[in-house]
């Protein structure tokens, strides 16, 4: 029985995610790394079907090099479908019998065990082993969440051992990190109990996917590069308020070597068995929301067509994968594809969770200014963009047409993908817009200049990209404009912390709200990384969990077999 039969009879069940990725007949992994040219010996398998791919790349053939950025609305508690789609539409080009490659981020334990779920697509749009890839993988996230507590372990050492470096116990800005949601780790006391447990300070913890090593991990180009970033993490302050370097304390070759496996991209398939490269995890609402550069180039030199995505609305994670994450890269995307769904734009309207799955064409012409400012947001940059409206059942055939009308008028292509039901099948008239898209003229233009200072960065995001009217600046925030002016670190790219529901830092605040400030209370400086955070409104960089957990749901079977994970 071939594929398409196997989605067919299955959808008669309407059968849950996992229970699709655990149906599945997948290839043993050295066949998936034939299909882009990979020999046995360019992989190093975990099992017969995940394997990292070998660093350095030869590129094997000549390729297109044509890439693909995914990205979305702002999300909502019913769901887009961005990794759903991502994964459709990578297996739809293949059914145009294109050379293509999938390169998604590694699902975090905190959404996973907490209220977002995993990672890995959804319906007959999944990557595989579905399991594997949502719960410990290939061991990058603890890898990270190691390297970054090692380094922790080494700052609170130096400091009991007679502090050379004269680190101020008080300025220490480099956090431990857990790759969980736990809300009592936000603030804490360490070193109690007497002298021989250390100095008593105040610490904290950063979920991993929000750590510096994350970012640094997933903009390296190479070991090199890696070590590089690494030495130049700053970790806090002298007394005299002078920055304090991994470099300085002489570590950075030990927290290189917990990264060696890390730094390698991972190789999965999709149910239609689509090459699909998962490496690297930062979250878009709190970090800059891309896979790894690695993973990226690898794709491009080994495919035709590579489809990546950006994390949560196109206000966070494209905007920081088309400032932050390109100049890197060395490579803009030839399309930009937006996600949206009839239900999410209706909730955008205004309509209620439990009222979604009626008709209200109203609604979706009041919701559809999200959509709308996001589809202005991507063609400010001047790369093509189209629409992909994921499909769900409760969707009308005049909702469709109406959310299409309304593209049309901002000249944008919207296609209806039903990828969760079909596929790649379900996906082949927007594999087809794509492929068409990827010939247009592609002009990039940056937000903004490499030139322009922390403040000026962040203003014309407020004010390109979010639709606010001024950015106030706490005191502690002025403090640090200038201290960073002082330092020479007022050049760097921003990467804003914002809440993901709204274009505002008010989650509250739906569809494309106007006349407002974003409050910007503290910068981090990522000097590894490159970047400065910029935290704003309420947000948290250790999420907590939801009052039913999705932990609460999920069960392992005496035989071994996984429920709940979804």
């Amino acid at each position: 029985m071939n594929y398409n039969s196997v989605i067919i009879v299955r959808r008669m069940f309407w059968l849950k995610d996992i229970e699709i990725a655990q149906q599945a007949e997948m290839l043993n992994i050295n066949e998936i790394a034939a299909k882009v040219d990979l020999e046995p010996t360019d992989i190093e398998q975990y099992g017969d079907f995940k394997a990292k791919i070998k660093l350095p790349i030869n590129k094997k053939t000549k390729t297109k090099e044509k890439l693909i950025l995914v990205t979305a609305i702002n999300p909502t508690p019913v769901g887009e479908g961005k990794s759903t789609v991502t994964v459709g539409l990578g297996d739809g080009l293949s059914l145009l019998d294109k050379k293509v490659m999938i390169a998604l981020r590694e699902p975090s334990l905190g959404p996973v065990m907490g209220m977002k779920g995993g990672a890995t697509g959804g319906g007959y749009s999944q990557v595989v082993p579905m399991e594997d890839i949502n719960l410990h993988f290939t061991g990058d996230m603890h890898a990270l969440t190691t390297a970054n507590n090692t380094l922790a372990a080494l700052i609170d050492n130096h400091i009991y051992q007679g502090n050379s470096l004269d680190i101020d116990q008080r300025r220490i800005i480099w956090k431990r990190v857990l790759d969980i949601n736990d809300r009592a780790l936000r603030h804490v006391v360490i070193g109690l109990g007497g002298i021989s447990q250390g100095i008593p300070r105040e610490d904290g913890f950063d979920i991993t996917v929000a750590s510096e090593l994350m970012a640094v991990l997933c903009l390296a180009k190479d070991i090199a590069d890696l070590k590089r970033r690494i030495g130049n993490i700053v970790i806090g302050y002298t007394t005299k308020r002078k920055p304090v370097t991994v470099d300085q304390l002489g570590v950075t070759g030990a927290i290189a070597l917990l990264l060696k496996d890390a730094i390698k991209p991972n190789l999965v398939q999709t149910l239609a068995h689509t090459p699909a490269i998962i490496h690297g995890g930062p979250f878009a609402n709190i970090a800059h929301g891309c896979n790894s550069v690695l993973a990226t180039q690898t794709a491009l030199k080994l495919a035709d067509y590579t489809i990546t995505e950006a994390g949560f609305g196109a206000d966070l994670g494209a905007e920081k994968f088309l400032d932050i994450k390109t100049p890197v890269l060395g490579k803009t995307p030839d399309t930009i594809v937006i996600v949206a769904t009839v239900r999410a734009l209706k909730m955008h309207g205004g309509v209620k969770k439990d009222e979604l799955e009626q008709e209200n064409i109203e609604a979706l012409k009041n919701g559809y200014v999200n959509l709308s400012k996001h589809i202005s947001n991507m063609k400010r940059y001047n790369i093509p963009v189209l629409v992909a409206i994921n499909q769900f059942t409760s969707d009308t055939e005049a909702e469709l047409k109406c959310l299409q009308e309304l593209c049309a008028k901002d000249a944008t292509k919207a296609i209806v993908a039903n990828v969760w039901a079909k596929g790649g099948s379900g996906a082949l008239d927007l594999a087809k817009e794509v492929v068409s898209s990827c010939e247009e003229s592609n002009e990039f233009t940056p937000l903004y200049s490499e030139a322009d200072d922390i403040k000026t960065k962040v203003e014309k995001i407020v004010t390109n990209i979010y639709g606010g009217t001024k950015v106030e600046y706490g005191p502690k925030a002025r403090r640090q404009l200038k201290q960073f002016a002082e330092l020479g670190w007022d050049r760097l790219p921003v990467c804003m912390a914002k809440t993901q529901y709204s274009l505002s830092d008010d989650a509250k605040k739906l569809g494309a709200p106007t006349d407002f400030a974003i409050h910007v209370r503290e910068f981090v400086p990522k000097l590894g990384a490159q970047f400065i955070v910029a935290l704003t409104g309420n947000v948290l960089t250790m999420p907590g969990l939801p009052k039913i957990p999705a932990a609460n749901g999920m069960e392992l079977s005496d035989e071994g077999q996984i429920s709940g994970l979804y």
